[in-house]
């Protein structure tokens, strides 16, 4: 009874935590006090440090004590007739570990912001979105639902877009900030249709135990296959947007905008994983789902090439990285949509270690680069020349340009969806004010009858 209370305590704290970090800074800011640099930092790191522990313990007192899963009931927030809205958390071998990286890097990315954001005007306004993000990502991942899941998941994509728009008095940190944004709206309408779809045809949207094939809880499998492949599917189409996966990575690259550690954490490390880790929960409907498997596959290989070319003709080190980010990430998609879980857990893990380390590093990677070639005294040779002997000489113009353009997915995106969208908002809009003039036109002016009145 003492090790299940333990254990329940610890997966508990691993939300909680940051979740009382976020309170603690919010709730004096919203009465108008201010709160100094070295509390904001104390707090944040307390939160996080102890996230990070109490992660660590579990993993230790799991392991010791054979435990497979850990499921907490904290309550029912709402239920209408047959719904219920419970908020479940579950800690097994997939939730644990990721839950450790994420307290890991977004408690060390909060310490080097210290110095990086030292007296920034929005200081207190950076913390607040990263310990909201760490609390709503701890969220996604110990949740029991596919219904928490979208609560987090929500709460994940509007504390990216805010953070991508953090220096919102420029205007291109904006612009970038609204794409993301509607790229996640767009894409997280799959995620609800498979919550909605998972509640009509099993009743549920709770995890199932592990299977012989599935070594952690996955939601469960609706009759048929007609079933298992849309909701598959949709859960496919909300990976991809967080995933930043072909032809909807093009928010990534621009996602840079924000501070150099928020792109670290949301773009190299974890936010780009969430889509993965999505994809890992649904892997017993992969399993009845070969369809979808097959798409998975596809949609990781054509994001992999395509980013590896498009990444090779970036002047900019973070637009590199952000497509290196997006060929990893669609290694991942490929891994999984083969079977290989623990492999895709490892690299998720591993290279959201790496990105991040390499993100932060890039404002002095520069500085470094001409300190090298100084002291070689001569310019430093090119890399990457592999891919030109593999690659018909006729072909690599069209790759070239194939590259500059980023494989001219943005294009045909504005091109063929944005503007389609907006003239047809724009012909509903000019319907609606010609039918609006037809019905002042056709109103009486009650006010000119009491002028003619008095002058009879």
């Amino acid at each position: 009874m003492m090790n299940n209370s333990l254990l329940h305590g610890l997966v508990a704290a691993i939300f909680f935590l940051p979740a009382l970090a976020l309170l603690l800074l919010a709730v004096p800011a919203w009465f108008g006090r201010r709160i100094s640099e070295s509390t904001i930092n104390a707090i944040v790191g307390s939160a996080f440090a102890g996230a990070t522990t109490c992660a660590t313990l579990l993993l230790a007192v799991m392991y010791l004590g054979g435990q497979n899963v850990v499921e907490v009931r904290l309550g029912t927030w709402f239920s209408v007739e047959h719904y219920f809205f419970d908020w479940t958390l579950v800690a097994d071998h997939l939730s644990v570990p990721f839950a450790w990286f994420v307290a890991l890097l977004v408690g060390s990315i909060g310490a080097f912001s210290r110095r990086y954001l030292h007296q920034e005007s929005g200081y207190l306004r950076y913390y607040l979105l990263l310990t909201l993000f760490g609390a709503s990502t701890e969220l996604v991942v110990l949740a029991g639902t596919l219904d928490m899941v979208f609560f987090g998941w929500e709460l994940v994509g509007i504390t990216s877009a805010l953070l991508i728009a953090f220096f919102h008095e420029r205007r291109k940190p904006v612009e970038h900030g609204f794409r993301a944004f509607v790229t996640y709206r767009v894409c997280d309408v799959g995620l609800l249709s498979a919550a909605v779809w998972m509640h009509h045809s099993v009743g549920s949207s709770a995890l199932s135990g592990p299977t012989p094939l599935t070594p952690w809880g996955t939601f469960s499998v609706p009759e048929g296959t007609a079933a298992a492949t849309f909701v598959g599917a949709m859960l496919l189409w909300a990976s991809m947007g967080k995933g930043a996966q072909a032809p909807l990575g093009g928010w990534l690259p621009r996602a840079m905008e924000g501070p150099t550690p928020s792109s670290a954490i949301f773009y190299g490390a974890i936010s780009i994983h969430l889509g993965p880790y999505l994809l890992l929960r649904a892997g017993s409907l992969l399993e009845h789902a070969p369809s979808v498997a097959l798409a998975v596959v596809l949609v990781g290989g054509t994001t992999a090439l395509h980013a590896t070319f498009v990444g090779r003709v970036q002047t900019d080190i973070k637009s590199a990285l952000a497509y290196a980010s997006m060929t990893q990430v669609g290694l991942i998609f490929v891994e999984i949509g083969l079977g290989f879980r623990y492999l895709a857990l490892a690299h998720i893990v591993g290279h959201a270690c790496l990105r991040s380390l390499q993100i932060l590093r890039s404002p002095s990677l520069l500085h470094d680069h001409h300190h090298l070639e100084q002291a070689m005294g001569r310019h430093l040779p090119k890399t990457g020349g592999h891919l030109e002997r593999f690659v018909p000489r006729r072909l690599q113009p069209w790759l070239f340009r194939h590259a500059l353009e980023r494989g001219y997915f943005d294009a045909f995106l504005i091109q063929y969806v944005v503007h389609s969208f907006v003239s047809c908002f724009r012909w509903i809009d000019e319907q609606d004010r010609a039918w609006v003039d037809l019905l002042t036109s056709a109103t009486p002016d009650r006010s000119a009858a009491p002028q003619e009145a008095r002058e009879i």
